[in-house]
């Protein structure tokens, strides 16, 4: 087959016609299948069923230091789960938090601290003029909505298969002082599954940033959320980094057991320095008395330690890896020979970048969805939902069936020829 680049205009009103025809017949079909979110699906959530039966009415709610975890206390979460997260997130037990079930309400909670109160000592956030954050994108549309929530002007910086561009990085947050923090994932990034290199973490933690309060937002989502055993990203550690280099306070690093376990019944945790912590402890205190310890030692008890985290995940990857993997060959089985697009190929996470032609995004994603297919909007991963080129669309392989995702994916690559082949008509004419 050509590539439509190569084709004259009669040839590409043939493909057009031909398209429209399947395209018609995938209507005719009736469909429903969503993939606009990366959820888990049931099988993955029926992974985790034995944490229903990790506690009974007989078990001992003690831990080991006593603390019964039916009463008020342990502001900070208990010993058991900082050391079972702290392995997790390669950090000690004494830099941990252990919230609630979401990572994203500390992050929330975060930015709120330290718009109205200030971050360890310096000025709120809500009595300066100007607050910016910087937003690599194509990036995570959730951490948009918290910053444009607060009226925090975002600044887009661009992605690499490294990480971010760390020379737009270190300009900006250098030459700025209103800049006061930058949104990361930093492994398997959402959407592209990028893992940032070992000079780009060292980069961020030389950072010298013009704003004393600046900080570095590490949402370390998927850090054992591997799709293979023996082709796996590292990433190396950004709190010991900073230490390292002389920035022990820069980062604030977040992850959750949502995509582990039971999304929103989960735990979340934050790690960054101690000096952090105190700051960060004395808002807490007024917040609450401690967050759920039962279902921190539910946690503790089914997992009994990393490896069993571990070998969970495995299991997980059992489940979605074919699914990635359906996505991928249906790609370049449909859109290789016609010399459409460009997508990520991660090693793990839950997301595929795919990019369309400039100008396309939005079209494809509304003709998916008239034909039963709902995606991911486009723009979303951009702040303000603006992507300046109409092209970055967001593949959610994990929450539908096999057989539904591989149906939906041969929907979507005749979305994305007939749009590209009507686009390129009509730049002809």
């Amino acid at each position: 087959m050509k590539k439509y680049a190569e084709m004259n205009k009669q040839e590409l009103e043939e493909e057009v016609v031909k398209l429209k025809a399947q395209y018609k017949k995938f209507q005719e079909m009736n469909l429903n299948l969503n993939m606009a979110r990366g959820k888990p699906c049931r099988e993955q959530l029926d992974l985790s069923m034995g944490l229903m039966d990790a506690l009974n009415s007989e078990a001992d709610l003690s831990c080991e230091d006593g603390t019964d975890c039916r009463n008020y206390g342990v502001l900070t979460g208990i010993d058991e789960a900082k050391e079972l997260i702290g392995a997790m997130m390669e950090n000690k037990p004494e830099n941990i938090i252990i919230y609630g079930n979401s990572s994203l309400n500390v992050m929330y909670d975060t930015v709120s601290r330290a718009y109205t109160h200030g971050i360890m000592g310096n000025t709120p956030w809500c009595k300066l003029d100007k607050v910016k954050f910087l937003c690599p994108v194509p990036g995570y549309d959730r951490h948009f909505a918290i910053t444009e929530y607060f009226g925090i002007e975002m600044i887009n910086v661009d992605m690499t298969p490294t990480g971010p561009d760390m020379d737009r990085v270190e300009e900006l947050v250098s030459s700025d002082e209103s800049i006061k923090g930058i949104w990361c994932v930093p492994k398997y990034s959402n959407p592209q599954g990028y893992s940032y290199s070992d000079e780009t973490v060292r980069r961020f933690a030389r950072l010298k940033p013009a704003a004393k309060d600046f900080r570095i937002f590490w949402d370390n989502a998927y850090g054992i959320h591997h799709l293979y055993d023996n082709n796996q990203d590292y990433l190396i550690e950004i709190l010991e980094e900073c230490k390292k280099a002389g920035n022990p306070d820069m980062v604030y690093k977040f992850a959750s057991t949502s995509k582990i376990t039971f999304p929103g019944s989960g735990i979340a945790a934050l790690a960054t320095s101690l000096n952090n912590l105190d700051d960060i402890k004395a808002q807490l205190t007024n917040q609450t008395i401690g967050h759920d310890k039962v279902n921190q030692l539910r946690h503790v008890r089914f997992f009994g330690n990393i490896d069993g985290m571990v070998a969970h995940m495995r299991k997980h990857a059992d489940i979605i890896r074919p699914k990635f993997e359906a996505v991928l060959e249906i790609l370049d089985r449909d859109l290789t020979p016609c010399g459409i697009g460009d997508w990520t190929k991660p090693n793990g996470g839950y997301f595929i970048s795919f990019d369309a032609p400039d100008g396309c995004a939005k079209a494809i994603v509304d003709r998916a969805k008239k034909a039963g297919v709902t995606m991911t909007n486009a723009g979303a991963t951009y702040p303000y939902k603006k992507d300046p080129h109409d092209s970055n669309i967001r593949i959610a392989p994990t929450y539908p069936s096999l057989a539904d995702l591989r149906t939906a994916m041969d929907i979507f690559t005749v979305c994305v020829r007939l749009t590209a082949a009507k686009k390129m008509l009509e730049e002809m004419e």
